[in-house]
């Protein structure tokens, strides 16, 4: 039998109205693919990814507070190398070496009578440059040079020590300067870290051809 809704009173009418609202807003809510629950699901999205994004910001504001310090730790990182580099240097560099310590001997006044490169020597992670070194000069003014060897900005070891004092030149090669009261040699020895490179292995010459 068909509800004619205009028989119903006005009571009973408003009842069923809010009957009806009430069962589309929960098939609404809860029926798939409803316009409220994509709205919802999206809504969802856009929230989490409000909070990623003040996530990444929170990171990005810490990130951007410690740049500065970032970025004074590499730059005394890199100058820390480069006084490395300059200490230690990456190649042999011999004439580099024997010019300062010629500076060094002019500096104090000293001469050098003799320099000689003596044999590389292979360490576990650097090599040994050795010099033999023959000087002569006031015995104040050897050990300044000493002083002076200490402050080359590479490093150098200096050792196997022979110095005595001069009697007026006696059994000299050379003549001395006047003033100059002591004579001797000693090795000073550098280092580098990168492989020397090694001579070209010889050639054989070829063997003559065999006499009939």
């Amino acid at each position: 039998m068909a509800i004619n809704v205009r028989e119903m009173t006005v009571s009973v009418q408003a009842l069923l109205f809010a009957v009806l609202a009430v069962l589309l807003i929960v098939a609404g809510l809860y029926l798939p693919m409803s316009p409220i629950q994509k709205a919802a699901a999206t809504l969802d999205d856009l929230q989490q990814k409000k909070s990623s994004l003040s996530g990444q910001r929170t990171s990005l504001q810490v990130f951007k507070q410690r740049l500065p310090v970032l970025q004074s730790e590499i730059q005394s990182v890199q100058t820390e190398i480069e006084n490395l580099r300059r200490i230690i240097p990456a190649e042999k560099d011999a004439d580099e070496f024997i010019r300062q310590v010629q500076g060094a001997a002019a500096s104090a006044n000293v001469l050098i009578r003799r320099l000689k490169a003596l044999q590389v020597a292979a360490r576990d992670q650097y090599y040994e440059m050795p010099f033999e070194i023959e000087v002569d000069g006031p015995y104040y003014a050897v050990s300044d040079f000493f002083g002076r060897l200490s402050q080359v900005p590479r490093i150098i070891n200096v050792g196997d020590l022979t110095f005595k004092g001069t009697v007026d030149g006696v059994g000299r090669k050379y003549p001395l300067r006047p003033g100059t009261t002591v004579s001797g040699m000693f090795v000073a020895t550098t280092f580098f870290t990168k492989a020397a490179e090694l001579p070209p292995p010889a050639k054989q010459a070829a063997a003559p051809p065999a006499k009939r």
